[in-house]
């Protein structure tokens, strides 16, 4: 392609951030029609970028082959192949650091992470929205000369799901909703007892389909009336699924970060941490997040990944009552 630019893209780790940064690689393809982009990640992280033309991935073996610096040295000179027109930094963490010595690219452009007014959210010193990482990811773009707008997004049409997945779900009209109860820090899940009852609402009316790890398959058997997809399926399965979903209800996890990468509207539930960090879902609006009562919690948000909290705030999303969640998701879903 005459003229083309070829960029790297480093986003190594954490789920729901490789998930943010595909919205904004889509926009840029989008927007440059000659920009090819490759995308340093983990391999797991592959499927992200499925439909995204002229971009592909490259899969960093951190704990194998690319480990310590004689790994990322390696890895820099397999990357160096490509000559690279610019390097777009989204980690920013010290593996990206020492691979940025390694790489033949003078264009290199790292993510600001915005941490001193991250230590004044959480340390209550100023609570205010603060920029999101979504924008922070144009930033790294815009710096490199390539201005992305996100105002008109588009997103992947629903996948068509194959006879297996149509078995394992059913064929009637309902809609469909999805829920990922669980997070990485106890302080950001909502207390399963009151989860229970927000299920128990739903399936009146809807199909309910959880969604979590190997390891959540037993805790979630408690839900009723509702389809388990907990370790039952391969990562590409399970976001053919998201794609046909109505809506999703998640914690503040990368699973509200996934659907919302296919466009599906998500509500999304906050215990110890809280939107104006700026890791709320793309896309969404302000009162699809639901936060915790911050009369009860006053500290919150406590820390910006959740794993930081006082004692008495680990079940700080309770103060949300299943009342609230049920009726902010019927009309969602009404408005539909």
């Amino acid at each position: 392609m005459p003229n083309s630019k070829h960029i790297l893209v480093i986003r190594l780790s954490a789920m729901g951030d490789v998930a943010m940064s595909a919205p904004v690689v889509r926009a840029l393809i989008e927007q440059y029609p000659k920009v090819n982009i490759t995308i340093l990640t983990r391999g797991f992280f592959k499927p992200f970028f499925r439909d995204i033309p002229r971009v592909t991935v490259f899969s960093a073996e951190v704990k194998g082959k690319h480990k310590g610096v004689r790994g990322l040295y390696k890895l820099a000179q397999e990357l160096n192949k490509s000559h690279f027109f610019a390097v777009a930094d989204l980690h920013h963490v010290l593996r990206s650091k020492i691979l940025k010595l390694f790489l033949n690219s003078k264009r290199f452009i790292a993510l600001d992470k915005g941490r001193e007014a991250k230590r004044l959210l959480v340390s209550g010193e100023k609570f205010e929205p603060l920029k999101t990482t979504l924008q922070r990811y144009v930033d790294v773009f815009d710096k490199l000369g390539f201005p992305v707008d996100l105002s008109k997004p588009t997103f992947p049409k629903r996948v068509a799901l194959n006879e297996k997945l149509l078995e394992l779900l059913g064929r009637d009209s309902k809609k469909w909703i999805g829920i990922a109860p669980f997070a990485a820090h106890q302080g950001k899940v909502y207390p399963l007892d009151l989860m229970k009852q927000v299920v128990e609402k739903l399936t009146a009316d809807y199909k309910v389909i959880l969604f979590g790890g190997k390891e959540d398959r037993d805790p979630l058997s408690r839900f009723e009336n509702t389809i388990n997809l907990a370790g039952k399926l391969s990562f590409d399965e399970e976001l053919d699924i998201i794609s046909n979903l109505d809506i999703m209800l998640s914690m503040d996890s990368g699973n509200a970060h996934l659907a919302a990468m296919l466009g599906v509207k998500v509500i999304t539930i906050w215990g110890v941490t809280h939107p104006f960090a700026g890791f709320a879902p793309f896309n969404q609006p302000g009162d699809y997040a639901l936060c915790a009562d911050r009369i009860q919690f006053p500290k919150v948000p406590t820390s910006v990944y959740g794993n930081k909290y006082p004692e008495g705030y680990e079940n700080a999303a309770g103060s949300i009552a299943p009342e609230v969640v049920v009726t902010k998701i019927n009309r969602v879903l009404a408005s539909i």
